[in-house]
């Protein structure tokens, strides 16, 4: 028969006090003589009793809560994020509340019912610059950018290296012998999107290639995005020989459209992408990725963030996680221009 769990009451009775006494051992209380916290303790050690987290977070007069905030609770980004960091939350001792906020006027509601209110002791903030919400981010509280960096370097973040993801992503298709490579970003007002152009930039310039104007199609993280870039590419008349979508989501779109136009993947054109979603290694053919590991970037954010709780006032810590390359068959040795 498994064993009953451990009680308050079993360690007021092992220690010979009251339970009240337990308490206000168990929360900090100086109103307990050391001789008696010895006992509770000993008593606490010997029996491997376990505060409830809620409770001690009540008694203490903290939430015990912590936040994460994101445009929506279904992008696969997002979630695994989420997950991630709702695994580091719970070895802290808080618990996460998921929230999302579409735009910003939900974004500033929401920080007034959890902030203002006292509910939540600490942010995670997914993708802050989606419109104008990082300015609605109440000063002098804990917070922890997820996915994306600060643009004043004030605020903790983690996020994926993406200047050196987009390197990494570009050289792959150099060292393949590709020289005409278009790009297919997100959405250019994000930071993450920038990073992302500056190292398929810096690759090409380390090559000795200039990065050409029309070679450069933003796009808006869609599948429809993608397939829309190829087509625009197909209608200049000289396509490139790979492109580098800057998610895995435009990469989709892209191989749809190679094949709407004829186009053999990558015999006729290479193309690779970032995340590594689940689906990028059942694409047709499967997508060469730049994988970043989203569960990861979660667990970091919620350790960073009970550091930022435990030591209030240290400078602001920017983490950045490294990408890996998981080669599948969408790009290959260039073996002639597609006109």
């Amino acid at each position: 028969m498994a064993r009953s769990r451990v009680t308050m009451r079993d360690v007021a009775a092992q220690a010979g006090v009251s339970h009240q006494t337990v308490s206000r051992v168990i929360n900090g209380s100086e109103r307990v003589s050391d001789e008696t916290r010895a006992r509770v303790e000993t008593a606490v050690a010997l029996l491997g009793y376990q505060p409830n987290a809620i409770a001690r977070s009540m008694a203490r007069g903290r939430a015990g809560v912590l936040a994460c905030i994101a445009p929506n609770l279904t992008d696969y980004t997002f979630a695994s994020l989420i997950d991630g960091a709702e695994t580091a939350v719970r070895e802290q001792g808080y618990f996460l509340l998921s929230a999302s906020a579409r735009n910003e006027e939900t974004f500033a509601a929401l920080m007034e019912e959890l902030v203002t209110s006292g509910r939540v002791e600490g942010l995670i903030v997914i993708n802050p610059y989606a419109d104008s919400r990082y300015q609605h981010l109440p000063p002098d509280f804990p917070v922890v950018f997820a996915g994306a960096r600060p643009r004043d370097n004030a605020t903790h973040s983690v996020a994926l290296d993406d200047v050196t993801a987009a390197k990494m992503a570009t050289r792959h298709l150099l060292q393949l012998g590709h020289q005409r490579i278009g790009v297919v970003t997100g959405p250019l007002a994000e930071d993450c999107s920038q990073d992302r152009c500056q190292g398929y930039e810096e690759a090409l310039r380390e090559a000795g290639l200039a990065s050409a104007p029309e070679l450069t199609i933003a796009g808006d993280w869609s599948a429809r995005s993608g397939y829309d870039a190829l087509m625009q590419f197909a209608q200049m008349g000289e396509l490139p020989t790979a492109v580098f979508a800057q998610n895995d989501q435009m990469g989709a779109g892209i191989l749809r459209a190679a094949r709407d136009l004829g186009l053999r993947v990558p015999q006729q054109l290479s193309v690779i992408g970032v995340d590594d979603i689940p689906l990028a290694a059942y694409f047709e053919p499967p997508l060469t990725t730049m994988q970043q590991d989203f569960r990861a970037i979660g667990r970091e954010a919620a350790r960073l963030l009970g550091r930022a709780i435990a030591e209030p006032g240290q400078p602001p810590q920017q983490l950045r996680l490294p990408a890996r390359l998981i080669l599948r068959q969408s790009t290959t040795w260039l073996v002639g221009q597609v006109s």
